[in-house]
């Protein structure tokens, strides 16, 4: 395949993946990790069931999942039937799919099975900064982590060989910077799909993950991770680079690599260890150290490596990185913070411009989000108490000004668990505001809890139809939010829908009051179309309207 293509990082990881012979992506939206499954349905084929791909194949699964855990969960069962599966999400999805995620180093993998968590340094659309290489470390399995586009092409292919030669799965890690840039990829040609085949007669036993079964896998896992790190010392991804200068050796992790070269780019002239392939390997590491007393370790995210090597080098060897300063700590790096590291002359550059203006986020003007908070902060004047707890998506904005709606936000689904939480303590009015999209996602056992504590609680759900925050993706929950309520036990008396609109105002305040005055759970269903995908559907219509006419 001959045709050089320009794409994202998020899409070149997509087209390895399909180019390795997926039967099926596994994921939920999140920033940065989006736009992975997102290329995979815009492929050629997909008509909101699959895509269609070569060889006259089963099309490839690339529906959204209702969260991280069913991804996972998902993706698992088709390793099981052989088939090689991906799966996406952006960092603290790793949290939500932890316990099946470290459950499949358990199982192991039949069907080629690769974990892509996108990494978001800086903290550009996430609640923290966490490094999933520790979620690969914790499991015992191994990590790939490109430091470009095409790396993040071609390595899907050796990840998913990988998995299946060793019968484990893999963590590849992106980040925001990767993700969301362009390079031109080099294409390869698409491989087949797998056929179906469950786990061989000696691999069984271990995906039924009873003590009697899990010890004796837990030590061969344990043996295999040494396996995997004499992998990552003769991999292709891992590379040693001498150079003539050995006042400085340099570890360049993942992206790192790119931001180092970035500064030489006639070669560089310190010996370098570029590290794509984990677990670490400690051989390499210590083959530099034989050269250069003062190692400079680059890594995108938390000091992984850089920690890992205070057991590795022998006395006298001074490691430099981000947890002496010498890197910033927090935040993503760049090529200028790489090359101050380095002691290099300072490039010259532009000051910023002094003329624009910061433009932190806000709602959109006309969203349905702003009449509700407008509406709510109406109907909870007069209660001293009242507290608001928030959770993750667009209307995570109302505690900005000018709603300041919000007390609290801490992640997907506990807007309403901790809203149980403080009025089992006391608290009064307790309102739990969560949107459709995360309801599905985690916040449908919180509504289970708060029925079953008969708990004094408002629940707001705030329907806009989609998963608008990451662009406007299926929601799960659109045209069901009342009878699922009302399956886990809300009194259907106590199950309001509200249309927020500024003409709706007097309405949407006198219910709120109603459901906050009412000691047990409440609901209160505040729908209307988000009015980014409806301008977008309304576009699409009168297209399609043009056309027929035509």
């Amino acid at each position: 395949m001959s045709e050089k293509l320009l794409l994202l990082g998020d899409e070149a990881l997509a087209l390895g993946a399909l180019h390795s012979g997926i039967s099926g992506v596994y994921a939920y939206p999140g920033t940065p990790s989006t736009e992975i499954t997102e290329y995979i349905q815009s492929q050629k084929g997909y008509k909101g069931r699959g895509v269609a791909r070569t060889y006259g194949e089963p099309p490839v699964h690339c529906n959204w999942s209702a969260n991280e855990k069913t991804a996972m969960e998902e993706a698992l069962g088709a390793s099981y039937a052989g088939k090689r599966a991906l799966v996406c999400m952006k960092h603290v999805g790793m949290n939500v799919c932890a316990d099946p995620f470290m459950g499949s180093a358990m199982t192991g993998a039949n069907g080629g099975l690769v974990i892509a968590p996108c990494d978001d340094p800086s903290m550009h659309s996430s609640q923290n900064e966490q490094d999933s290489r520790f979620y690969a470390q914790f499991a015992m399995v191994p990590c790939f982590e490109p430091s470009s586009q095409q790396e993040a092409y071609e390595m899907m292919s050796g990840a998913y060989d990988f998995s299946e030669k060793y019968n484990i799965p893999v963590v590849f890690r992106m980040v925001t910077r990767l993700s969301h840039s362009r390079a031109v990829v080099q294409p390869h040609e698409a491989r087949r799909q797998n056929e179906l085949h469950y786990p061989a007669a000696d691999k069984a036993r271990q995906w039924v993950t009873l003590p009697v079964n899990a010890r004796v896998r837990n030590a061969q896992l344990v043996k295999d991770y040494l396996t995997f790190e004499e992998e990552a010392a003769k991999s292709p991804y891992n590379v040693f680079t001498d150079g003539p200068d050995k006042s400085v050796g340099i570890i360049a992790c993942g992206l790192g690599y790119n931001y180092l070269m970035e500064n030489f780019k006639d070669g560089c002239p310190f010996p370098v260890l570029k590290i794509s392939q984990y677990p670490f390997p400690r051989k390499l590491a210590l083959k530099l150290a034989e050269q250069c007393r003062t190692i400079l370790v680059i890594e995108e995210g938390q000091p992984l490596v850089e920690t890992a090597l205070c057991g590795v080098f022998p006395s006298g060897i001074t490691v430099k990185g981000r947890l002496d300063g010498t890197l910033p700590r927090t935040g993503e790096l760049d090529p200028d913070c790489v090359r101050k590291a380095l002691g290099l002359p300072e490039r010259q550059g532009h000051e910023a411009c002094k003329i624009v203006v910061p433009r932190p986020p806000a709602l959109c003007q006309g969203c349905g989000h702003r009449d509700f908070y407008a509406a709510l902060n109406k109907a909870l004047e007069g209660f001293d108490g009242a507290r608001v707890f928030g959770d993750i998506g667009c209307y995570t904005l109302g505690y900005m000004p000018p709603f300041k709606s919000l007390h609290t936000c801490v992640e997907m689904g506990g807007s309403i668990t901790m809203a149980v939480g403080a009025s089992l303590s006391g608290g009064y009015p307790m309102v739990a505001v969560i949107g459709d999209s995360t309801f599905t996602h985690s916040g449908m056992t919180g509504l289970l809890d708060a029925v079953n504590e008969n708990a004094d609680v408002t629940i707001c759900i705030s329907d806009n139809e989609t998963t608008a925050m990451t662009g406007g993706q299926d929601s799960a929950g659109t045209g069901k939010i009342e009878r699922i309520c009302e399956a886990l036990g809300v009194a259907p008396e106590h199950i309001r829908t509200i249309v927020p609109l500024p003409k709706n105002a007097a309405e949407m305040e006198q219910a709120i009051r109603e459901e906050v005055e009412y000691h047990g759970v409440s609901v209160i269903v505040s729908r209307r179309e988000c009015i980014q995908t409806a301008k977008r559907h309304a576009a699409a219509k009168a297209k399609e309207a043009k056309t027929q006419q035509l």
